[in-house]
């Protein structure tokens, strides 16, 4: 069987008595897009702080292509976090420098690119997400919410990596410029043949740039399946959050 490019297993990660991921599991192979759905603050982004050895289960497996991420030395991991790109919750796009050394970031500072080649790079590929030359020697304070969701993305790809990572991309944009960006995503992620993993809570956009779908709730994921199957998941806590509803299992507990 081929190695999954990311899979965690029976994963613990709590913070003092919180308890966020209680026995986490979750595989994703090799070219697929996968999106963890999920209210606020049930643990997705701290599922993506494990994969990059950012934070440490307290127990459990991951593996970055079949290579332990847990324990790993710190220069292994950075090794590891080399294969992955991110698109960052609100583009989190360094102030004090101009849109083109923002894309080229990684180039630079990971790479060693020499700055006029990273610069070239940075224009080539702020056109691939439908921005102009015009837009590199620009601040990100003078772009609109949805040029830097794109700037963010294109600084996600410049490194042309094997995985990315998008953490809540359509968060604080109208809908038509969210599904703009969703298209960009399931291009890049195309033209790329990289591996995609989001968080969202946006059906929105996990209907739109996923194959498959995880439901993460209290620490575990209680559903999966394809993109397809979710509005026959059968699954009441699956079934209230994709409605939107405020009726429901999880509406129950939280009024406790």
């Amino acid at each position: 069987m081929e190695t999954p490019k990311i899979k965690l297993d029976n994963v613990h990660k709590s913070f003092d008595q919180k308890i966020v991921l209680d026995g986490f599991n979750m595989e994703v192979s090799a070219g697929e897009s996968v999106v963890v759905i999920g209210g606020s603050g049930v643990g997705k982004s701290v599922m993506l702080k494990c994969i990059q050895g950012i934070l440490i289960p307290e127990n459990g497996s991951v593996q970055v292509d079949g290579d332990e991420v847990v324990g790993m030395s710190t220069r292994k991991i950075e090794k590891v976090n080399r294969k992955i790109g991110m698109l960052f919750q609100g583009a989190a796009l360094f102030d004090s420098l101009p849109v083109w050394e923002n894309v080229s970031f990684g180039l630079i500072q990971g790479k060693k690119t020499p700055r006029k080649e990273a610069k070239e790079i940075a224009i080539d590929v702020l056109a691939q997400v439908g921005l102009g030359a015009d837009v590199a020697d620009l601040s990100p304070a003078e772009l609109s919410g949805g040029m830097q969701k794109r700037v963010g993305l294109a600084r996600a790809i410049a490194t042309k990596p094997e995985i990315i990572f998008f953490d809540e991309p359509t968060t604080g944009l109208d809908p038509i410029m969210a599904d703009v960006i969703n298209d960009l995503i399931v291009k890049s992620v195309k033209e790329l043949g990289a591996t995609a993993l989001s968080i969202t809570h946006d059906m929105a956009s996990a209907r739109k740039i996923a194959d498959r779908i995880v439901m993460l709730y209290k620490g575990k994921a209680i559903w999966a399946g394809k993109v397809s199957e979710i509005d026959n998941s059968g699954n009441p806590y699956v079934e209230q959050f994709i409605a939107g509803k405020a009726e429901g299992p999880i509406a129950m507990e939280l009024k406790r």
